[in-house]
């Protein structure tokens, strides 16, 4: 419904106000619509000091850089996207709430580690090696083809709620394919 910087403002102080826990904000504009101004971030981090963390999600590096600018630095920066988690790390991000971790988790927490560490080859060599399947995640629609590669791997039975549905046969192909390229299926 696109609401305003005054309306996000005003729902996420709401639900900070009614809970002592932690909060994590999500901006995803490709979904909402709208995405969450630096101001307005900065007004609740300020104003609401249960709002500890931003999932950002609008896949632009230097907006994570705007973010660091004006946020304190207890204040977490999270990337929403497994592709840009080293370069959102490299202004300012501490991780990524990732999607690829549901598949290969100990992978993704090495690469994540590792760049923390000062290990950037080592973690841009994580990154080169599945960077494959952070792209193929998304050929359909999320959370899809999460959801074939987990059943593919048989850890769930794939189930989907409409209107989602199953992958294309093509894009499944291709996923799968991915997936035995990576070394996470044989």
């Amino acid at each position: 419904n696109k609401p305003s910087q005054a309306g996000l403002y005003a729902h996420f102080s709401e639900i900070a106000n009614s809970t002592n826990l932690p909060i994590v904000l999500y901006s995803i504009p490709s979904r909402c619509s709208v995405e969450l101004e630096v101001s307005t971030v900065a007004r609740l981090a300020a104003d609401c000091p249960n709002i500890v963390c931003i999932k950002e999600a609008g896949g632009d590096v230097d907006r994570v850089s705007q973010l660091r600018e004006v946020l304190p630095r207890k204040f977490t920066i999270l990337s929403g996207d497994d592709s840009l988690t080293l370069p959102f790390m490299a202004v300012g991000a501490q991780g990524v709430i990732s999607v690829a971790a549901n598949l290969v988790p100990r992978q993704l927490t090495k690469m994540v580690h590792a760049y923390l560490k000062g290990d950037q080859k080592g973690s841009l060599k994580l990154h080169e090696k599945y960077y494959p399947l952070f792209r193929d995640l998304f050929i359909e629609t999320n959370p899809m083809p999460v959801k074939a590669a987990l059943a593919m791997m048989g850890l769930v039975r794939e189930e989907y709620r409409l209107p989602l549905v199953k992958m294309e046969p093509g894009n499944r192909r291709e996923l799968r394919d991915t997936l035995k390229n990576v070394g996470v299926l044989k």
